[in-house]
């Protein structure tokens, strides 16, 4: 990957509905060659999709917890259930397996504290081998651009 790979890269992150002329034409390409280069990072798995940014809170799921999850059983058996239990769920919209304490990182986004609670009660504190959760909610959200972001 070279600094104009980057440079596309960069572009698509910030607008990724940017016409091909135009982002051409910002890395200093012609349209062929910008085409070609982006369909290669697409085919390389460097893109992996083009996505729509949407406010949490225009679609009723403004209300957003940071789940600390930590396993009471850490067997490969308990491990693929909870992760297959959680990708069930459309609350959870990010779940992440970490290194150290907690085990697991679980984004959740809801209408309200009420919904949580629901959510919270009949499905979190169900979920096969955690020994605790520990819920932290969103004050503010400061910064969002996603991950990585190039610039």
């Amino acid at each position: 990957m070279d600094s104009i790979d980057r440079a596309i890269l960069c572009h698509l992150q910030r607008d990724a509905r940017m016409p091909n002329v135009e982002l051409a034409q910002e890395v200093g390409l012609s349209p062929s060659p910008c085409l070609r280069r982006v369909r290669n990072l697409e085919e390389a798995g460097v893109i992996t999709g083009y996505h729509a940014r949407v406010d949490p809170r225009a679609i009723g799921r403004g209300f957003e917890v940071l789940v600390h999850a930590n396993m009471g059983i850490k067997n490969r058996r308990a491990v693929e259930s909870f992760e297959a239990k959680v990708a069930e769920f459309d609350e959870i919209v990010e779940c992440r397996r970490m290194f150290g304490d907690p085990d697991y990182l679980l984004w959740v986004a809801v209408a309200d504290a009420d919904a949580y609670e629901q959510f919270f009660m009949e499905k979190l504190a169900d979920l096969p081998g955690v020994a605790r959760l520990h819920s932290q909610f969103t004050m503010k959200v400061v910064k969002t651009t996603g991950f990585p972001h190039l610039t």
